[in-house]
């Protein structure tokens, strides 16, 4: 299936019914006096958040949506049927903007969580409800109320505990395969992923967080260099960060260099995100020449403040310290925010 974070919808809500204007016929009932019934209410437009959807794709065509009118009031004090209210579903994450405002109106965190985009149009009242002690007959009745109709744009961010950051190719498809049921698609060039993979990871002793593989991060992607804008947006809602780091390459790139680089691409995005939990590993030990780098690498990060964990997403050592820390990281960071 086709991944899409971000679409641009046209909604509008029903219009209500009109007024009826009516008068009491009746076989030995003359003068029967105004029996017109109100308009029906237009159905509202609403968003919902479904947790079995993981992207907007559904939504890019048609672009145009609209609930159903409510019906004209009748004869005999009949009031017209409120219109049906239409229900889009999105995915849990998505955000909602106006389009040409740019405000927030809604943020959906939570399955069946529902938002009304566009309200429906107040039906008219019939001419019975204009009857007074003057004026008996009225021959007015009012007119449905118009329903609310705007441009809508829809981004999805991720609902994840974690986010693999790293340069393309450092290995996160392979780290996320090894360490959930996720299967990735895994190569050896750049860009392999281009679209988010989630993963759940099930620890005994701690509860399951998901893992977010967060490709086309690169030197330049806060302003749109490789497929950075179209990515970065899911690390926001993240609360821990994995960045990987490879020195497999020969000659090897500079960790420290590609940590800072992408930490500032970070910042640049949105500066919160730098205030992220973030923990460093070292990936593709298995390789010799990366396993005979990895003590010198190990006191760089110490120097910086940073303990390395030393891995192998392909083989899966040190795999387990490294997620017993994530683990162990996510806790804190709970009992903090909750505290």
């Amino acid at each position: 299936m086709k991944f899409v974070d971000e679409v641009r919808i046209h909604v509008k809500a029903g219009d209500g019914g009109n007024g009826c204007v009516s008068f009491r016929r009746e076989r030995f009932v003359p003068k029967g006096g105004p029996d017109g019934g109100d308009g029906g209410k237009g159905g509202d437009l609403i968003l919902q958040a479904d947790a079995q959807l993981t992207t907007l794709l559904d939504l890019t065509y048609p672009q145009q949506f609209l609930a159903r009118k409510g019906t004209h009031g009748k004869g005999k004090n009949q009031t017209g049927r409120s219109g049906e209210d239409l229900i889009i579903r999105v995915p849990v994450g998505t955000l909602v903007r106006d389009d040409q405002a740019g405000d927030v109106l809604q943020d959906f965190v939570f399955d069946r969580q529902r938002f009304v985009a566009a309200k429906g149009g107040r039906g008219g009242r019939g001419n019975t409800r204009f009857a007074t002690a003057i004026g008996r007959a009225p021959r007015h009745a009012e007119k449905g109320e118009k329903g609310e109709e705007r441009w809508l744009r829809l981004e999805l961010k991720l609902l994840a505990d974690v986010g693999l950051i790293g340069y393309p190719n450092v290995g996160k498809s392979t780290l996320l395969s090894k360490i959930s049921s996720a299967r990735p698609r895994i190569a050896d060039y750049p860009f392999t992923t281009l679209v988010p993979n989630l993963g759940v990871v099930d620890r005994e002793g701690h509860p399951p967080f998901v893992v977010a593989d967060i490709p086309g991060l690169i030197q330049g992607a806060s302003k749109g260099a490789g497929l950075g804008l179209t990515f970065l947006r899911h690390v926001e809602r993240t609360r821990l960060l994995i960045h990987l780091l490879d020195v497999s390459e020969e000659p090897p790139r500079s960790p420290v260099k590609d940590f800072q680089a992408l930490n500032q691409e970070l910042n640049a995005y949105h500066p919160s995100i730098n205030e992220k939990a973030q923990i460093v590993a070292l990936n593709k030990i298995d390789i010799p020449s990366v396993r005979e780098r990895a003590l010198n690498i190990e006191r760089q990060f110490e120097e910086m403040g940073y303990r390395l964990y030393v891995i192998s997403g392909k083989t899966g050592e040190g795999v387990e310290g490294l997620l017993e820390a994530a683990a162990r990281t996510l806790e804190s960071i709970s009992v903090r925010d909750n505290g």
